[in-house]
């Protein structure tokens, strides 16, 4: 619930003027310890190229999706710094490539300390910019401190190949080499993180970068390139090898158009990812797509329901169900469906102060959902809810819908809505599409493989789950019959992936691969090289060409 003393002076009686100007304060107090200017008044530039900050593009606006309240205005970049900007960062990944591995590793361990020095503000920013509760805000900062680490220890283990030739005196090679310059377009639900897991890898890899965040999150990013600045610079490396270019659709053409980026890693929706891979392939160039997730939790009929509930919940409703990798579709045996059904219900529909999912303000700690990022998201919400109800469905919770100023205490200019429960009929077309809300959808199963066929059926190929005590269920799962997707779990949700491992997914997902893992291996160009050190000229498969030079 959102503390009074945020609420604007005509939705509140009886409270002071000072306390009424309370959250404008707290968003100040975060703006300011990051060092970006507090009135709104004020024009921020959004393009950095590494020699200076500018901006004569499209005014983008950050809002808190919680109040309504404007957190600044950026200006963005506009096409012709998009192309300075490119070539800068261009040049600067002509010294950064010729920069050792480890020393490379090196300037991402600072990148690491300066993040850390402010993990707790830029946790906050992620919060009142995107909307997710203080501990996911917190928690995505730490996961670009954790992939700090792990680009650090690549620097020093990254590896070609070496492979036996069939020729007397002769040997192969695999060398990885920098590409040159990757450009990130990155989403509102993940400003940060996913930045982190392209910029570390790149950089370690001998890549520079040129960031393009969501037109909506520019705040996050400014922050971010201005923690990152003095670090390159300290060492020896120009600023432009992270270059950022806040703007618009055009600015992101303009980015994948470019025939100077080898390598372009989206974050987005299916409609722009199809566009954005189109664009790439046309030129040659190298795309690593993140698009929709439609992830689906099956719970079977050996499950430990309290530890399936518990990977419900969080997949469900963390971040207002505006994860990737949230759960969108619960499957439930029928043996059990009845009596999990009732126990999740019960959590969903509870008013009790310890035991339900309490909506409000994302900084305080208490508080599980927060708004939805803007308002175009509360109507997709209340579109698809209609669809379903009109087409057969059933809304199993007792709450749905918006959540209107005053009710529940939360303000009145936010983008608040209930998380619910459907049951849509079977061949509803909800199942087949990916909505960013706190929408879950319910069916029963009666066997494992019919399971698995449901989790398979629909486009997208991101997370899926599996709740299970049975080894030989578990096997299937894993195996050539089981799931589809680039994240197959056992007994643990859909969402909250490490980054130990690559991240992404199959189908229309993209099939690209970011964070750990082989991801790494993306961001280089691979060469195969045979070195004969022998003083004859032998050819392979036993050709004989039949004359000495």
């Amino acid at each position: 619930m959102l503390p009074k003393s945020i609420f604007r002076p005509s939705t509140l009686k009886g409270l002071s003027r000072s306390q009424a100007r309370y959250l404008s304060t707290r968003a100040s107090k975060i703006l300011s310890s990051l060092d970006l200017p507090t009135d709104t008044n004020t024009t921020i530039p959004g393009c950095f190229d590494g020699t200076s900050w500018k901006g004569s593009g499209e005014e983008l606006i950050s809002r808190c999706p919680a109040t309504g309240e404007i957190l600044g205005r950026v200006r963005g970049a506009s096409i012709e710094e998009t192309h300075s900007a490119i070539q800068a960062s261009l040049e600067a990944s002509k010294i950064v490539r010729r920069m050792p591995a480890p020393k490379r590793g090196e300037v991402v361990r600072q990148i690491r300390e300066a993040l850390s020095s402010k993990v707790d503000e830029l946790g906050d920013l992620v919060s009142l910019e995107m909307g997710k509760i203080k501990s996911e805000g917190r928690g995505e900062v730490v996961e670009f401190i954790d992939i700090c680490d792990y680009a650090t220890g690549l620097s020093r283990s990254m590896k070609g190949n070496v492979l036996p030739s069939e020729r007397p005196e002769h040997v192969i090679y695999e060398n990885p080499n920098p590409l040159g310059v990757v450009g990130i377009l990155s989403a509102f639900n993940f400003p940060v993180a996913v930045y982190g897991w392209n910029m570390t890898i790149a950089l370690v890899t001998g890549n520079s970068t040129i960031w393009k965040p969501a037109p909506s999150t520019p705040l996050a990013s400014i922050a971010i390139t201005k923690l990152i600045q003095p670090v390159l610079e300290r060492n020896g490396l120009p600023a432009a090898v992270a270059a950022l270019v806040c703007g618009g659709v055009d600015v992101g053409k303009a980015v994948v158009g470019s025939t100077d980026i080898p390598l372009i890693s989206f974050t987005g929706s299916e409609k722009v990812g199809k566009e954005v891979g189109k664009a790439v392939q046309d030129r040659f160039g190298k795309a690593i797509l993140e698009l929709g997730g439609n992830n689906a939790v099956i719970v079977d009929e050996d499950a430990d329901l309290g530890l399936a509930l518990q990977g419900v919940l969080f997949a469900a409703v963390g971040t207002a169900g505006q994860r990737c990798t949230s759960t969108r579709r619960l499957l439930l045996h029928k043996s059990i469906s009845s009596e999990f059904l009732s126990r999740l219900l019960k959590i969903y529909d509870s008013t009790h102060p310890t035991s339900q999912l309490l909506v409000g303000d994302p900084l305080e700690p208490s508080t599980l959902i927060g708004p939805l990022h803007n308002p175009a998201a509360v109507e997709k919400y209340e579109k698809t809810l209609v669809g379903i109800t009109e087409r057969g469905g059933e809304i199993l919770t007792l709450r749905s819908g918006r959540i209107e100023g005053g009710e529940f205490g939360v303000e009145d200019k936010g983008n608040w809505v209930w998380p619910v429960v459907v049951r849509p009929s079977k061949d509803d077309q909800c199942w087949n599409e990916e909505v960013f809300a706190p929408i879950l959808y319910v069916r029963e199963f009666e066997t494992i493989e019919e399971a698995i066929e449901i989790n398979n059926s629909v486009p997208q190929g991101l997370s899926s789950s599996l709740f299970t005590s049975n080894v030989q269920s578990m096997g299937k799962w894993l195996g050539p019959d089981g799931s589809d997707c680039g994240i197959v779990n056992v007994n643990v949700g859909t969402s909250g992936a490490e980054i130990g491992a690559g991240f992404g997914g199959n189908k229309s997902t993209g099939w690209g691969r970011e964070s750990g893992g082989d991801a790494w291996k993306q961001y280089v160009r691979w060469s195969a090289a045979t070195v004969n050190y022998s003083s004859k000229m032998p050819l392979a498969q036993g050709v004989n060409f039949g004359i000495q030079a």
